[in-house]
């Protein structure tokens, strides 16, 4: 069975949201997209999540937590 994603609200500086809106369309990806990878990026580059195979938009690995 597939895993729900979760959701929240986030309120970021106007500023913050124009850019990263242009960044997103110049990448072809939803901006909720272009936030969920720079977030894991910024979590595998931390340590705090383990980096996905390739082809795995899950996030793969990090589920063996729960």
């Amino acid at each position: 069975m597939a895993k729900k994603r979760k959701s929240f609200l986030l309120r970021v500086d106007p500023k913050i949201h124009d850019a990263l809106r242009r960044w997103s369309d110049d990448e072809f990806r939803s901006l909720n997209a272009q936030v969920e990878m720079l977030l894991r990026r910024a979590l595998v580059q931390a340590g705090r999540l383990k980096a996905a195979g390739r082809g795995s938009p899950s996030g793969g690995e990090d589920d063996e937590d729960e």
